[in-house]
């Protein structure tokens, strides 16, 4: 069992007139053993909303668990009426690692779920090799007694579990596979006994207990290769579960101290340094604070190549180490670490329920007991036309076989658990079921430029200071003002200070403030100047003169082009002026793959938008670089990046024939989570750590764990793709119970042929989500 601390959202319309419980609104996710249809699914999820303070309860076959919201309520009681409603609905509550460990128990070498299918085969084969016998003339018929003493355990034992599922299903008022499977070969076994009671001395009646015994045997197979198909489904999971390593090498005093101390990982905290061995994983996310090494971290990134790390990078834990050692100093642990992030995006896919799901519910409420009303006018059918009991009987049970929700069930759940598993390992996170439907209907991707098609790390290039200004004191009044901003462009200025060896204190500047999508201004000895956008001058009302010709000159040139001004104090007559002292022109480059990856979309007849802050000219010369046409509108500059959600907005109101479009947003920052949130479908590139990815991962459907653009096609291509196959599975799974039900009704399927096929339903849908795990995202 695991809870989880529901993500606080923002308030809504909804809120209005909410009440506050002292208890947070959790989520508690637990196995459930024992369910074997898209009925049972349904059946737990009834029990479970009717308990109280329970405010949604989602049932996932695939994974056989279930994720309950609470609401107002004790945690530890409301665990107690969890379990107690899933006992009472006739299945099995277990932990989720309690699950794991039945699924690989074994018994003298077998594994233990097989054991039933092994001895139902043996005690099974000879009922069917007389019939066999019988297609090339030899009669090898058993006595009925035999035949008796061979089916009776395979009925009763074997197919013990059919009965007690059967049971509490009727209790329910329900029905599910069990029951109909119970039902069925019940009926062929009374059959066969019946007419064996009653046959003359020396007589050899035909009997049908292979066909009860097959069935059940069928169907143990089926359910042993259907659970062993869905155990490869959670491979991912299991995969990144594997990457955290138990133990760990603590430098007890910091790097002051040479020996170690092996801890468990559970016991680090942040701030402990750790030293990581060569070919060891790292066991926390945390800063390299001495030695040099390389991180394989293609399990978490898809990145295949290994990553550089040196003093004052950062790890992930779980990454493998290179062939150096080195000293970490821990940043974050347990559930905070970004492994523990990665694994939970994939359980919260994997466990929501897509739209198309709904569906399939609705109809498995009713498919049980539409299967028995057809059942039993097929029985009064065949007698009404004068077929004798046996056969009457024979064909009511082949519907009975056939029909089962098994596949309705396992169709969705199962494609969404495969697409997800095997995304997370090429590093894309689909946040929920519901980002992986709409994904695949996109046709418009907006891009956020700096950082997301470029390298998000641009350099000072030229400085042009106004006549009679110093260039060296023009650097140092802006890296004053910019010492304590994170930007992109307040580090370039650093960059370039430093490397003219230019030492700024951290408070050479005074009453500092950040202008949103302009610039900042701040008092440097005094005098109080401003560093912003070109945009942001013109509304303090300062003149650039001489500078004008220079400035336009440098956009043309694809520059981002800031000003350094200062103000000028008025006086009686006039009021303070703003002076520009020079321009800073920065240059930035794109990604690699980023224009490949506008061309392939484009291919795809994607209608494409780059996002940027940027002047006009410095945005058309970056689009020009990547591919986009200014004359088809796919360049939207000077944007503030309150604003930019309102471009997204705009976007997604096109109407394009009789729908409005769909839109996908990719962006990489803070300033781009209400875009992300927007959009239709919101994708945040995560190629950093910290605050800013963590808001912009928490507002996207969809998570690229490196800062790739080809990942927004390889996203919506494995999104098309699982979303086909869960088509794929709807259509066969409808389709063989359509087709099946009817043939069976007419005579055409016998009991053991109507099983097999019912086994094979399950399976096929399975195996063709397992298809999904050879996918691999478009290569440079």
């Amino acid at each position: 069992m695991n809870t989880i601390a529901a993500p606080a959202s923002a308030p809504g319309p909804s809120d209005a007139g909410a009440t506050f419980s002292t208890y947070p609104l959790t989520q508690i996710d637990l196995g459930v053993g024992g369910m074997t249809c898209a009925s049972c699914v349904t059946r737990v999820e009834k029990a479970l909303r009717k308990q109280p303070g329970v405010s949604d309860a989602t049932v996932n076959l695939a994974t056989e668990s279930a994720r309950v919201t609470l609401s107002g309520v004790d945690e530890a009681e409301s665990l107690a009426r969890i379990k107690r409603a899933v006992r009472d609905a006739g299945y099995e509550p277990r932990t989720l690692e309690a699950m794991d460990e039945v699924a690989v128990e074994r018994v003298m070498g077998v594994p233990r779920d097989l054991l039933p299918v092994l001895i139902g085969a043996v005690l099974s084969a000879p009922l069917v090799v007389p019939m066999v016998g019988d297609l090339f003339g030899r009669h090898w018929m058993l006595p009925a007694w035999i035949q008796f003493l061979l089916a009776t355990p395979v009925q009763f034992v074997l197919g013990a579990r059919f009965y007690r599922a059967g049971w509490h299903a009727l209790k329910a008022r329900t029905g599910n596979m069990e029951l109909l499977v119970a039902i069925g070969t019940t009926a062929g076994w009374a059959l066969s006994t019946w007419l064996w009671w009653r046959a003359e001395a020396g007589e050899m009646p035909h009997l049908y207990y292979e066909a009860s015994a097959v069935v059940i045997t069928l169907v143990l197979l089926g359910k042993w290769l259907e659970a062993r198909a869905k155990r490869q489904t959670t491979a991912a999971i299991r995969a990144l579960h594997a990457l955290r390593p138990d133990r760990a090498h603590l430098l007890p005093d910091g790097v002051r101290r040479t020996e170690t101390t092996d801890v468990a990982v559970d016991e680090l905290l942040p701030g402990d340094v750790i030293r990581v061995l060569p070919g060891e994983r790292f066991a926390a996310d945390g800063t390299v604070v001495q030695g040099h090494t390389q991180a394989d971290e293609s399990m978490l990134t898809g990145e295949s190549l290994p990553v550089s790390k040196d003093v004052g990078d950062g790890v992930t834990g779980g990454s493998l180490n290179g062939d150096g050692a080195v000293d970490v100093r821990v940043r974050a642990v347990g559930a905070q670490s970004v492994l523990a992030r990665i694994i939970s995006l994939v359980q919260d896919a994997q466990a929501g329920k897509a739209p198309v799901q709904r569906m399939v519910d609705q109809v498995a409420a009713v498919f049980v007991p539409v299967v028995l009303a057809i059942a039993l006018v097929t029985l009064l059918g065949w007698l009404g036309t004068g077929a004798p009991l046996e056969e009457a009987l024979l064909h009511a049970v082949a519907v009975l076989v056939i029909a089962c929700p098994c596949a309705l069930g396992l169709a969705t759940p199962a494609a969404i658990m495969a697409g997800t598993g095997v995304a997370a390992q090429h590093g894309i996170l689909i946040k929920d079921a519901q980002a992986l439907e709409i994904a695949h209907k996109v046709d418009t991707v907006a891009f956020d430029k700096t950082g997301t098609l470029t390298e998000g790390h641009p350099r000072l290039t030229v400085i042009e200071a106004a006549p009679g200004v110093d260039e060296i004191a023009v650097l140092q009044v802006a890296a004053a003002l910019q010492a304590q901003s994170a930007h992109p462009l307040a580090r370039a200025v650093l960059e370039a200070a430093a490397s003219r060896a230019i030492e700024v204190a951290a408070n050479a500047a005074q009453d500092v403030q950040a202008v949103s999508g302009r610039g900042s201004q701040g008092r440097v000895n005094g005098a109080l100047f401003a560093l912003g956008s070109l945009r942001w001058m013109g509304e303090l009302g300062a003149k650039l003169g001489p500078l004008d010709e220079r400035a336009k000159a440098l956009q043309a040139e694809g520059a981002t082009v800031s000003v350094l001004a200062s103000q000028t104090p008025g006086d009686a007559a006039s009021a303070a002026a703003w002076s520009p002292l020079a321009l800073l022109a920065f240059g930035d480059e794109p990604k690699a793959g980023a224009a490949e990856a506008i061309a392939g979309l484009r291919a795809q007849g994607m209608r494409l938008f780059m996002v940027s802050g940027d002047n006009r000219g410095a945005a058309l010369a970056m689009a020009t670089r990547l591919g986009l046409r200014a004359d088809h509108d796919e360049v939207i500059a000077e944007v503030l990046p309150g604003d930019k959600a309102t471009i997204v907005r705009k976007l997604r109101a096109a109407v394009v024939g009789d729908r409005l479009h769909t839109v996908a947003m990719v962006g990489d920052g803070v300033n781009d989570a209400p875009a992300l949130a927007a959009a239709d479908v919101g994708m945040a590139m995560s190629h950093s750590q910290g605050a800013s990815a963590d808001v912009a991962m928490h507002a996207a459907g969809i998570t690229l764990m490196r800062g790739d653009p080809l990942l927004v096609a390889a996203a919506l291509d494995i999104s098309r793709r699982t979303v086909r196959k869960i088509r794929q599975n709807l259509f066969w799974a409808f389709a063989y119970n359509v087709a099946g039900i009817p043939l069976a009704a007419l005579g055409f399927l016998s009991p053991v042929v109507a099983g097999a096929a019912m086994a094979l339903s399950s399976v096929s849908v399975v195996s063709n989500a397992l298809l999904l795990k050879r996918w691999k995202p478009p290569q440079r």
